[in-house]
């Protein structure tokens, strides 16, 4: 099996409570992360980037993401997101039209907190990856998967569906 790329960009998956701030603030060390991917069979390599609430990236922080997925050797990638402005980075991604295979997930709550969302979203990114045959960019959230186009947040609802 070819060796997969997990981009950490931080997220609420990737949040912990700090008691000094008393704040939930981003893990740039990607525990949350690690201690799934531990329990796989596959081969995976881990890279933290970016390390912010999704609220909070720039075009910049696209642009150094997109940088590392062009560059990397990688032709299968998942990336770990917030939420709030996933498409918006897939929307960025896809508009370059990479010859790669990517796979933006997050969570809705902290690993920290509820560990089943953020084990189960990863974990269908992992298995959705292996089904794969065309390259794009696609989500893989609260167990549905596809292109980046139809799913998307449904803020009202608090989850993600499958775009009609």
């Amino acid at each position: 099996m070819q060796k997969i790329l997990i981009i950490s960009t931080g997220g609420t998956f990737n949040k912990v409570y700090d008691p000094v701030k008393g704040d939930l603030v981003i893990d740039e060390t990607s525990h949350a992360v690690k201690e799934i991917a531990s329990k796989w069979l596959c081969r995976f390599e881990l890279m933290n980037i970016i390390g912010k609430d999704s609220l909070a990236m720039t075009n910049q922080d696209r642009l150094e993401l997109l940088s590392v997925v062009t560059q990397t050797e990688h032709e299968k990638i998942i990336i770990i997101h917030g939420t709030d402005t996933m498409h918006l980075t897939a929307e960025y991604l896809a508009d370059v039209e990479i010859e790669k295979k990517i796979i933006l997930t997050g969570a809705m709550v902290p690993y920290t907190i509820d560990p089943v969302e953020a084990t189960a979203n990863l974990s269908s990114a992992l298995g959705y990856m292996q089904l794969l045959s065309e390259d794009g960019v696609y989500t893989v959230m609260n167990g549905l998967f596809g292109s980046h186009e139809k799913i998307i947040k449904e803020k009202s609802k608090g989850k993600f569906i499958r775009k009609r």
